[in-house]
């Protein structure tokens, strides 16, 4: 191909080669066709040199994809054949030549069925079969070498076709079973990793969660034990003063000093006293045991029975807890339907109720007047309970990803960033959801909806 001309190197224009001739040299009409001609056949020859320009272009560019192709094929690790439609071989890369131990030369050509181990030659006639291109043939294979049958290779096999949708051939492409093997038992090793890490992480944060209430559990078991450890001291003296009274009766002591007895030790008062202390302190030993009973329904477990229990209960008790272990006074407010019920697992629910009214009362630290409105309603076939604080909120980037792993808010040292998402899981394996978002009033509202349970406890 001749090298394009520049506009200096093109030979003057015949048209004005001939313009310079005398007119005598021409006449008439004649003079004035044959112009025209060669006024057509300079813009002939100057298209030709502007395609010869074009194609030369378009030969660099098709030059440079072919040479960025072979250099991809070349450096791909895993063996590479392309066949026609009959299974004869049209190119090899490089990890093929290395594996069969063959040069290119003596590849190209021949029949793939002759490469492959005889005992893998029906899988070869599965590969060559028509199919979508979509469709990907996965077998394993055996090729011959020339040191005798190779490694069993993992081969996937996909239709080629042309422009115009025909298909011409089959692309092979694997790599050693082995190889793919230990990437698999890596992968699966550090997915075992990562999964144990994960449930230590939750298990940390279940602790967590249960330190922050223990100092709220600590302040609803002191009044009650308090109570009744000054009741049983009262008793104790009672019981002093009675048995000195009693001795002196069996004793056969005399009217006047029983008398003086029953004055100096207020055994009457002692009496009409007694049945009070006695009431007292079976009410605060009443109080322990019912805070006992909800520690016991704190499961963190998720194996636990989903039964039917009262809304209004478990949420005055959650936002009892993490209010007392909280320094900050925040007045509670709640609004909740008379007889809403709930199926799920009640210390599942309650350790998402103290987790959402937890994290309330932190948003609300620097607040001037902090108020926490808790709101419980059915709506068609759930209980939607909403918890609202009137904190700074949430910024709009962090909305949508407060629930994902390891994502907080807060300092460093006072969030993992894992309790709204264990959440979330949890209020999803109960067959609920979880939601945030800001109030228009200012602060942020967290909707937890549960499925409710009709009068009869059922869903």
């Amino acid at each position: 191909m001749t090298a394009n001309r520049s506009t200096a190197e093109r030979p003057a224009s015949l048209v004005a080669q001939l313009a310079a001739r005398p007119p005598a040299e021409f006449d008439g009409e004649r003079e004035g066709a044959w112009i025209e001609v060669i006024r057509k056949m300079d813009e002939v020859y100057a298209d030709l040199l502007r395609y010869e320009a074009d194609l030369e272009e378009k030969n660099a560019a098709l030059e440079e994809a072919q040479a960025f192709i072979s250099s991809v094929i070349e450096s791909v690790s895993d063996i590479l054949i392309v066949c026609d439609s009959n299974g004869i071989i049209q190119q090899v890369n490089p990890a093929t030549v290395g594996l069969l131990g063959q040069p290119a030369e003596q590849l190209v050509g021949r029949s793939l069925a002759d490469l492959v181990d005889e005992p893998d030659l029906g899988r070869v006639e599965d590969i060559l079969k028509s199919r979508f291109p979509t469709d990907v043939v996965d077998c394993e294979l055996r090729f011959k070498s020339s040191g005798g049958p190779s490694d069993l290779l993992a081969v996937n096999g996909s239709t080629r076709y042309d422009q115009n949708g025909r298909r011409v051939g089959t692309v092979l492409t694997g790599r050693k079973v082995g190889e793919l093997r230990r990437a698999y038992e890596a992968l699966h090793k550090a997915h075992g990793e990562l999964k144990r890490a994960q449930r230590q992480l939750v298990e940390q944060e279940k602790m967590a969660s249960l330190g922050r209430l223990v100092a709220g559990v600590a302040h609803e078991l002191n009044n009650p034990i308090s109570f009744v450890y000054g009741n049983i001291h009262a008793l104790e003296r009672y019981r002093e003063r009675l048995t000195v009274y009693l001795h002196a009766l069996h004793a056969g002591a005399p009217a006047a000093k029983i008398d003086e007895l029953r004055c100096s030790l207020k055994i009457d008062a002692l009496l009409d006293d007694l049945g009070p202390l006695i009431d007292g302190t079976l009410e605060g030993a009443m109080r322990v045991s019912d805070i006992v009973k909800n520690l016991r329904r704190l499961s963190f477990s998720k194996t636990g029975e989903a039964v039917p229990f009262t809304v209004e209960r478990v949420l005055r008790t959650a936002a009892r807890w993490a209010a007392r272990a909280k320094a900050v006074k925040v007045e509670i407010r709640m609004d909740i339907e008379p007889g809403a019920m709930i199926v799920a697992n009640e210390g599942q629910v309650h350790q998402i109720l103290v987790n959402l009214i937890d994290n309330a009362l932190d948003a609300m630290r620097d607040a001037p007047a902090p108020v926490l409105d808790i709101t419980a309603r059915r709506v068609d076939d759930d209980i939607s309970i909403e918890v609202a604080d009137n904190g700074i909120g949430l910024a709009d980037a962090v909305v949508d990803k407060v629930f994902e792993p390891f994502f907080t808010t807060k300092v460093v040292g006072e969030g993992t960033g894992l309790g709204l998402w264990i959440s979330y899981s949890i209020a999803r394996e109960c067959g609920g959801g979880l939601a945030a978002a800001n109030r228009p009033g200012g602060g942020a509202v967290f909707t937890l909806t549960l499925p409710a349970a009709d009068s009869t406890g059922s869903q």
